[in-house]
């Protein structure tokens, strides 16, 4: 008999609140029967490693994974989902994959094992990414570097999902025409600096050389600020 999972939430080492999914609550759940799973996914994300162990968890389950993301899969549940034997969202859902992130204090020599730390972090996550969608390295850090936001078709097309909830049902003879959304939030943020920043340089012209000036100054602000 099919049994059904709900991962709803942050992902946690600990629980604080009785309210986040760590690996060992999940592990119970998944452990406590046999059979093949649906695992329902509304979560926006959390612990990295914590996530990294559910989905080892979920990879190695003796049966069949089904992942079904009805919200939101972002940052470390997207790794989770990747663990699914197959992936279908929601049409009014959404998938988010970035850059992993930490706080670190200290000297330099501390800043930089954080960002070597990372370094591995993401490589790892890209793994994840890679075994699913057959996307190149250099193409999938890309994503993570934009903060990616994908709807269903999107994701579907790039291969982080194999289907879209309810169209499976849906005659084959029927074609139906479908829009898919990728939303950089980089891209997004340049574009409107580089609008303010156009802005900017028309008014200059009718600006005195004094006033000229200033604007200069935050047309190279704006530039430096991009990511």
């Amino acid at each position: 008999m099919e049994r059904t999972l709900h991962l709803n939430g942050t992902i946690a080492e600990e629980s604080w609140f009785d309210d986040d999914v760590t690996p060992q609550l999940f592990k119970e759940e998944l452990m406590s029967g046999n059979g093949n799973i649906t695992v329902w996914i509304n979560s926006p994300g959390g612990d990295c490693v914590a996530a990294a162990q559910i989905y080892n968890m979920l990879v190695d389950y003796p049966h069949d994974v089904t992942v079904k993301i009805d919200g939101i899969a972002a940052s470390a549940a997207s790794v989770i989902a990747m663990a699914g034997t197959k992936v279908l969202m929601s049409p009014v859902s959404m998938m988010m994959i970035h850059n992993p992130m930490t706080a670190a204090f200290g000297n330099s020599e501390e800043m930089q094992k954080a960002i070597e730390m990372l370094d591995s972090v993401k490589d790892s996550i890209i793994n994840a990414y890679e075994i699913k969608t057959s996307l190149s390295r250099a193409k999938l850090s890309h994503l993570m570097d934009a903060e990616t936001w994908m709807d269903a078709n999107k994701a579907v097309e790039l291969g982080f999902a194999d289907g879209i909830l309810g169209q499976e049902e849906r005659s084959t003879n029927t074609e139906i025409p479908t829009v898919s959304t990728l939303y950089s939030t980089a891209a997004v943020v340049n574009s409107l600096k580089e609008k303010i920043a156009a802005k900017c340089k028309i008014q200059q012209k009718a600006e005195k050389k004094a006033e000229g000036r200033r604007v200069d100054e935050l047309y190279d602000r704006l530039n430096l600020m991009k990511y």
